[in-house]
């Protein structure tokens, strides 16, 4: 009886140990989804910043936005509101990269602004949108620190390399 006894207790402790290691490999392959699922979002994030920061680079937008039919106060309106709203609907990206990217995406966009404007003031309003975009333009060849968007793209590609 008492072999029975020891044979019966054998298999359960046996069962229940072979249950925590099926337990303990189950949360491994749910940590591994969950890691794999989080990068994922991280390397999205990283490539909607960097399609942001190339929006909002001051020769891109004033490409894309270029408007003969304006004059230079509704241009400065225009390229001011397209920052902005980019800017606000790649808002949500910020919980998934480093604070220091998330810092010279926002310091990018009110870099971008503040050129705007200092040009913006130093053109005559009724100019046309023309003239204010050839200044921002030779605005940025004059100050090579201006066009911080190269350095915010190289940023985001190394952070985003070091996820690998």
């Amino acid at each position: 009886m008492t072999t029975l006894l020891t044979v019966v207790i054998g298999l359960m402790i046996a069962g229940f140990a072979g249950y925590l290691f099926y337990l303990q490999r189950k949360n491994q392959r749910e940590e591994q989804h969950s890691k794999k699922t989080s990068v994922a979002l991280q390397l999205q994030a990283y490539e909607r910043l960097a399609l942001l920061t190339d929006r909002i680079a001051l020769p891109n937008l004033i490409s894309r936005l270029g408007n003969p039919d304006v004059n230079a106060s509704e241009m400065q309106f225009l390229l001011t509101k397209n920052i902005k709203d980019e800017f606000d609907y790649n808002i949500s990206q910020q919980i998934y990269v480093s604070p220091e990217i998330w810092n010279a995406i926002r310091n990018l966009k009110e870099n971008n602004l503040l050129i705007i404007h200092r040009v913006g003031t130093s053109v005559p309003s009724m100019a046309s949108a023309a003239t204010l975009n050839r200044a921002i333009l030779e605005y940025l060849m004059q100050d090579p620190k201006a066009n911080l968007h190269e350095v915010v793209s190289e940023a985001l590609s190394y952070e985003a390399k070091k996820l690998f």
